[in-house]
């Protein structure tokens, strides 16, 4: 199956079951004109809310059992969508090169068999998905992701950047709360996070100019609200970030960022 196509189904299909179905041997050769869709095919159940209508409980919440379906919950639609949106980048930049490309196209297998992993512990604490509404803070912003920088400088090294906390902090509290096996599924995610900031990072030094600042093109990159502090938790975490390559000075400005109001 051609990448292109594979991806036009990851977006588009209904159905949860095939949607989230990942594929072997996907060539690249037929990769089209750009595609900028708009919203995902979703079954009516996971159909995106305004955030308002979207409750989640806190991290505090894990240690109650009917809260933390409802974390898990809005954990495997995080999935969904960062599943959904590398296959959006697929369409939308067919002229990216090919290792970008394939790159994106093996993260986007490891997005959905995230989703299946957070499904099953999901279903194992009771309930669905699709139980809950379901947000879709990814997909606004894609307006924003004008170009492949664009892309990386948000998904790779912002959110998923984020999440190498974000991991560490919901399996910590998975296991204050006697779940080891959601905080083990937790932990193996924030694993793949960490490969997934490396490829961040790796095209962020592949574009950028010889000479310019890799913090300076990153930050330039982010559409508001997005911005240097959006890329952490409130448990900053210095190891996974040296282990996906991040120079020493870029995680130093990270871990200092501090909120700033919009200009």
């Amino acid at each position: 199956m051609e990448i292109r196509d594979f991806a036009h189904h990851v977006v588009t299909c209904p159905d949860l079951d095939q949607k989230l179905r990942s594929e072997r041997d996907l060539t690249d050769l037929e990769p089209g004109p750009s595609l900028r869709l708009s919203a995902p095919g979703r079954p009516a159940e996971l159909a995106i809310r305004p955030a308002r209508k979207v409750k989640i409980p806190s991290i505090e919440g894990m240690s109650d059992p009917k809260q933390r379906p409802r974390i898990l919950h809005a954990l495997a639609n995080h999935e969904l969508q960062a599943a959904e949106l590398f296959a959006w980048a697929l369409l939308a930049f067919p002229d990216a090169p090919t290792d970008f490309r394939r790159g994106l196209a093996d993260i986007l297998d490891d997005e959905l068999r995230h989703t299946r992993m957070y499904i099953a512990r999901l279903q194992a604490s009771g309930a669905s998905f699709g139980d809950f509404p379901v947000s879709g803070y990814f997909w606004n912003k894609v307006p924003h992701l004008e170009t492949p920088m664009h892309f990386i400088s948000a998904m790779s090294l912002t959110f998923e950047n984020a999440n190498l906390d974000h991991t560490a902090d919901y399996a910590a509290a998975a296991r204050r709360a006697g779940d080891v096996k959601t905080a083990q599924i937790i932990e193996a995610i924030g694993r793949d996070e960490v490969e997934h900031v490396r490829f961040g990072w790796r095209w962020l030094n592949f574009w950028k100019e010889a000479d310019a600042d890799p913090w300076d093109v990153w930050s330039e990159h982010l559409h508001w609200p997005l911005r240097p502090i959006k890329a952490k938790g409130s448990d900053f975490q210095r190891a996974p970030r040296l282990d996906a390559g991040l120079d020493p000075a870029f995680i130093d400005r990270l871990a200092a960022a501090q909120d700033e109001a919009e200009d």
